[in-house]
């Protein structure tokens, strides 16, 4: 069984014909994998890690919009016939990818239905995150977007923790690191976290969803809501 949610819902002899043009990558952390307005020249479809999609405005540095893991692809905006990426893209903990390159994109698109139906489902899922993500930034408080985005980092991770710096952290959270500081150390006085030279582990997940705003939540249903993948057949993997 593939490890990807979307490969894992194609059927399987388009599933077959697909992979036969397709390479497997490594993700590196700290990686750069697109840059916002330049040409993607592919998808890649995480099997393990995870890649964060920054956004830049003027001199201010990169702030956090989304998040792609195993539940996703990066480079839908290809489907649409656009090559510019609207995001920058960095991997932020190491993995494992399919790589399928825009010119097999565009010859599997007329013979693939399930491939053109779970990208464009897909799209709009990724749409209705990066409206949550801008009101998120603007309504919620730090404690309460810094617990979301460990549980985010968490369902795509590999264990129970992964590598982030607060420097990284506050620089995703579009804040200072000081504010980063506190929240998480309050995080982890509850003793919803672990946190140690640049190692973030949760110890209990049930409260820290609790600690997390409300779009953590939202944007699950929005994604099994938009992929509908019970229409489809029984998933192999799931995000949560």
């Amino acid at each position: 069984m593939i490890a990807n949610q979307l490969l894992d819902h194609l059927p399987a002899a388009e599933l077959r014909r697909l992979l036969a043009s397709c390479a497997q990558v490594p993700l590196l952390e700290g990686q750069p994998l697109a840059s916002q307005d330049r040409p993607s020249h592919g998808l890649l479809f995480p099997l393990q890690g995870f890649i964060c999609l920054v956004t830049s405005l003027d001199a201010h540095l990169p702030v956090q919009v989304g998040m792609v893991g195993r539940e996703g692809v990066l480079g839908v905006q290809l489907q649409l016939g656009v090559a510019a990426s609207p995001v920058s893209a960095l991997v932020q903990e190491s993995g494992q990818a399919w790589s399928m390159t825009a010119t097999t994109l565009r010859r599997a698109l007329p013979v693939s239905p399930g491939l053109r139906r779970l990208l464009m489902r897909y799209l709009g899922v990724q749409l209705r995150h990066s409206v949550t993500a801008a009101s998120c930034l603007h309504f919620h408080a730090l404690q309460a977007r810094l617990a979301r985005w460990l549980l985010m980092g968490q369902d795509r991770a590999q264990g129970d923790g992964f590598a982030v710096t607060q420097e990284e952290l506050a620089h995703l959270l579009g804040v200072r690191r000081v504010g980063v500081t506190v929240a998480a150390s309050g995080l982890q006085e509850a003793g919803l976290i672990r946190y140690h030279r640049g190692w973030m582990e949760v110890c209990d997940r049930a409260g820290l969803e609790r600690a997390a705003c409300s779009c953590y939540a939202q944007d699950l249903t929005s994604y099994r809501l938009g992929m509908k993948f019970a229409e489809d057949r029984p998933p192999g993997s799931a995000m949560h």
